[in-house]
């Protein structure tokens, strides 16, 4: 089982979001859609931001772009990873935990080999 994890600061994706530029290049329509729709923004798209930083760092190729990767809830709210075609074969296998406060987020991806 391999481990990816990132943790980021709000107040950094705070400015950054304000650049409509930074959240199509980095987000789906998906994520912006309900990114947008929440109270808190940046601390949705925060920790989606710190998602698909450990699901980068937990695959490690070179090439993956943001929006290779998007996190979407399930109808329970749980987090699922949804990625680019090229990518898709790895999609199944990877579990990712999402958390954040008020100033940071956080996000662990799980590889499991043995998942189908």
């Amino acid at each position: 089982m391999d481990v990816g994890v990132d943790l980021v600061d709000i107040k950094r994706i705070t400015k950054l979001i304000r650049n409509k530029k930074f959240i199509n290049r980095v987000f789906s329509d998906e994520e912006i859609k309900y990114c947008s729709g929440r109270k808190n923004s940046a601390q949705h798209y925060a920790v989606r931001f710190a998602a698909k930083e450990a699901v980068w760092k937990l695959i490690g190729k070179k090439g993956i772009k943001h929006k290779d990767i998007s996190v979407i809830n399930t109808n329970e709210g749980k987090p699922n990873i949804v990625l680019s075609r090229k990518l898709k074969k790895l999609e199944s296998k990877i579990s990712v935990s999402l958390s954040h406060s008020k100033d940071y987020a956080i996000a662990v991806a799980i590889f499991d080999s043995s998942r189908k």
